[in-house]
């Protein structure tokens, strides 16, 4: 398989200067670049996942037979008189 070229951008001198300055040692700019973008691609993913499970639960719980609150507060209300017809 071929390799591919990731397109090349314009940008201005002061930022290029500021990339270049946190460059490791041995480390070329096309590294960088691969590297930023990889991780880019990757914390994307991991946003696209979280998403998405977050939706499938949202989804399994608006589908899941809840217990309405008035059936809540009405077994709370017998607890609490329970508990004062004790003391």
């Amino acid at each position: 398989m071929k390799n591919a070229i990731i397109p090349s951008i314009c940008v201005e001198p002061a930022f290029l200067h500021e990339v270049e300055r946190v460059l490791e040692p041995n480390e070329s700019l096309a590294s960088f670049v691969e590297t930023a973008v990889l991780r880019e691609i990757q914390q994307r993913q991991a946003q696209a996942g979280w998403l998405q499970r977050g939706l499938a639960a949202r989804r399994h719980n608006s589908a899941a037979a809840g217990i309405p609150a008035e059936v809540v507060i009405a077994r709370l209300e017998v607890k609490l008189a329970a508990a004062r017809q004790r003391k």
